[in-house]
């Protein structure tokens, strides 16, 4: 049972993630020989404000 978890950023519509979770799931069978049935991926929505980089909360970049 391979487990993929994606870390990222809030905000991304539930089309997008749907989007990225068959990407991700196309690629884990093209490339580890995963089976879709047994293949699991966990999204964690992260607000920005609990996420920093090089010294700064998301909430205070710009990037």
């Amino acid at each position: 049972m391979p487990v993929v978890t994606v870390e990222m950023y809030e905000g991304r519509s539930d089309e997008q993630k749907q989007e990225l979770v068959e990407d991700i799931t196309d690629a884990m069978v093209e490339h580890v020989d995963a089976t879709p049935e047994t293949l699991h991926v966990i999204i964690h929505d992260v607000p920005k404000e609990n996420w920093g980089r090089d010294g700064l909360l998301g909430i205070h970049r710009e990037d």
